[in-house]
């Protein structure tokens, strides 16, 4: 497929330095035409759609607004090998815009390029999903945001019910989904009950603002990760309607787009829900310009330590629990020094499930089992399997 009948150019109008990624990305414009992908990373995606933004007119023009100032950012020890496409034309209909994000990501994902999309509204993500569908991958899906847009089933898409339409749609493909950062007074009883008994992980932004590491596992699990600007605090990010006082900073907020790009696994991300009608001097866009670096700093930094080869490379610890009820087996990487769980499953499920058995997790996972306590991820992967 062509994917350059989906895209517009960029304007050319963008400044950096010498080192800066204005001089090393190749970007999409009427001069330069449309980026060869032969031996590519990275490409970012521009969508100009909000018909699925809820009260937040004008979130379709925020990915220029971003490119002003990534562009800008000099590279850091990395040499990057990515490419602009440009902007995703907004379509006749809604589902035309989805038809042309959903077919350029797949394209994108299996020629081993990472797609960074910079929105629009959060109900592109459903977009984003349905790349994976048409693939008939299984997914793990993360989301930062700090309410959980499950909404009304009997609704359309939008941003605000994208989610509860990426759990009902048949056939499934969805994995596991984790929520970091929701805040209670945002999200009604009902819906948390509901990620409890789906055995999906949603964790309120006090138990992650000030331990962002604690994300770290959760992000490394994510094949997509769909980060909505209103989880990040309003004196930190302005540039969205549906920001509030609390949230994460920006220093945290950073953190995260790194810890996504260091993993191995993840293999599409998209931001979403910046509005530059609401920003402050570019604030909010000069952030999203720097997570977009730690993302593709952070890809240059992977280590390829999943651990499904050479058990050389990998530590091994076994631990009993109940009684000798359940053994949990851990890895440990030498490279990284990050753990994994190994959850067993049904050998009728190998093929289906093989991707998904091996859980990320941290040291003090394998201290909670030591104290022959089970880690709650464990045995709601667990369930999932059998």
């Amino acid at each position: 497929m062509d994917l350059s009948i989906f895209f517009k150019p960029v304007e050319e109008n963008f400044e950096g330095g010498k080192h800066s990624f204005q001089k090393t990305f190749d970007i999409h414009t009427v001069n330069a035409g449309f980026p060869d992908l032969e031996d590519i990373d990275v490409a970012i995606i521009g969508v100009k759609e909000e018909r699925g933004a809820i009260d937040n007119e004008g979130c379709s023009e925020g990915a220029d607004e971003v490119r002003r100032f990534l562009y800008k950012l000099n590279i850091g020890g990395f040499f990057p090998r990515v490419v602009d496409l440009g902007n995703i034309k907004a379509g006749e209909t809604i589902n035309d815009t989805y038809f042309a994000l959903t077919n350029s990501i797949e394209a994108l994902i299996k020629r081993k390029i990472l797609p960074i999309i910079i929105g629009g509204s959060q109900d592109l993500t459903f977009a984003n999903y349905a790349a994976y569908q048409k693939m008939e991958q299984t997914v793990n899906l993360v989301s930062i945001d700090n309410q959980l847009d499950l909404g009304s089933s009997e609704s359309g898409i939008d941003d605000t019910t994208y989610l509860s339409k990426i759990i009902l749609h048949q056939p499934n493909f969805l994995f596991n989904f984790s929520n970091l950062g929701y805040q209670t007074y945002f999200v009604n009883q009902e819906s948390i009950e509901l990620m409890s008994k789906l055995f999906f992980d949603a964790s309120r932004l006090g138990q992650i603002s000030g331990n962002v590491h604690e994300s770290e596992p959760i992000i490394r699990n994510a094949d997509m990760l769909s980060f909505d600007v209103s989880a990040i605090r309003m004196a930190d990010a302005p540039g969205c309607k549906q920001t509030s006082p609390n949230g994460f900073n920006s220093q945290e907020a950073c953190q995260m787009a790194r810890y996504a790009g260091i993993s191995d696994k993840l293999s599409s991300i998209g931001f979403y829900n910046y509005n530059p009608t609401f920003d402050n001097r570019g604030q909010t866009a000069h952030l999203l310009a720097q997570m977009i670096w730690c993302v593709i700093e952070g890809y240059y930094q992977r280590k390829d330590d999943f651990p499904v080869r050479n058990s050389d490379e990998y530590l091994k610890y076994r631990v009993m629990l109940e009684d000798n009820k359940y053994e949990l087996l851990f890895y440990k990487s030498k490279k990284s020094d990050r753990w994994w769980m190994d959850i067993p499953y049904p050998p009728n499920k190998r093929i289906q499930f093989e991707r998904h058995h091996l859980v990320p997790c941290s040291y003090s996972h394998y201290e909670k089992a030591l104290a022959d306590e089970m880690p709650d991820s464990w045995w709601k992967t667990y369930q999932k399997l059998i």
